[in-house]
């Protein structure tokens, strides 16, 4: 890692830290990583730091890839203001997108960058408990020994103690019914307390309204909390990845052309044809 690689992770640090509440909360969250290893980063005490450990950290506070610099689209730009939007006025919304349009980076940054935001990456092998644990570890909370209930009243009242929280559910389309229609449970108890944003690609509202169509329990209840709308993100354009690349130090015409024709609309397939642009030159 660079100097100015290690000097990213820690200004991430630092607002994770205040997100958090304090850096013994955060070390407490970072598998392998004390406290004591945080302070010495924060007070640029590097030398005996490894590599590895660098990268831990850099990933856990959202600094995705080292040296890769982050481009403003019109999709992250919409995002930016759609997870603003839902803190401040506890909101609940449904953004829908391509694989690979940026939303699980901006999310990122987003949480990095908020207080109160907390961000889950949902997963297929996810039931209700595994929810409310992922939830309760972001807001750097304890549920060992607890009871699904326990666990929820725990959640539940910690998110109504804080100011404008928001709850980002990054490819919700990946949860199984049984925990996508906890969602209901979830928003009954926090109604006008907390943000709520289902993020996914268009599978989830194809599920949504075919649930709603087949008169499947719960489905109605969730397409009326959404608001009976799905944000659609843009499609990445060719201005989109002219502003990728320049952040990250490709301003050659003819390959932003060749890069914009060859990745299909996929941000994460620009970020892989500029490192192999790069390594090439």
């Amino acid at each position: 890692m660079t100097h100015q690689d290690k000097i990213q992770t820690v200004e991430a640090l630092e607002k994770f830290i205040i997100q958090k509440g304090s850096q013994n909360k955060v070390a407490n969250d970072m598998p392998g990583v004390s406290a004591s290893t945080l302070s010495q980063m924060r007070n640029h005490n590097w030398e005996n730091i490894a590599d590895e450990m660098w990268r831990k950290v850099a990933k856990y506070v959202g600094v995705d890839a080292i040296g890769w610099n982050y481009a403003e689209t019109r999709n992250s730009t919409d995002l930016l203001m759609f997870f603003s939007e839902s803190q401040q006025f506890s909101l609940v919304m449904a953004i829908t997108g391509k694989a690979g349009s940026g939303k699980s980076e901006t999310a990122k940054k987003y949480e990095a960058e908020n207080k109160n935001a907390f961000l889950l990456s949902c997963n297929e092998y996810w039931d209700k408990r595994w929810f409310l644990r992922e939830l309760l570890a972001k807001m750097g909370k304890d549920h060992s020994g607890l009871t699904l209930p326990e666990m929820m009243n725990k959640a539940v009242l910690h998110l109504k103690s804080l100011e404008s929280p928001v709850i980002i559910l990054d490819e919700a389309d990946k949860l199984a019914d049984n925990v996508l229609l906890f969602f209901i449970t979830l928003y009954n108890a926090l109604e006008n307390h907390c943000g709520i944003v289902l993020m996914a690609t268009h599978f989830l509202e194809k599920r949504i309204r075919r649930g709603v169509a087949m008169e499947k329990k719960g489905y109605r209840e969730i397409y009326s909390r959404v608001g009976l709308r799905f944000i659609e993100l843009e499609n990445t354009s060719y201005s989109d990845v002219e502003k990728i690349c320049t952040a990250n130090g490709i301003e050659d015409t003819s390959i932003i052309r060749a890069i914009s024709k060859d990745c299909d609309g996929d941000v994460r397939r620009v970020r892989r044809l500029i490192f192999s642009y790069k390594r090439a030159s």
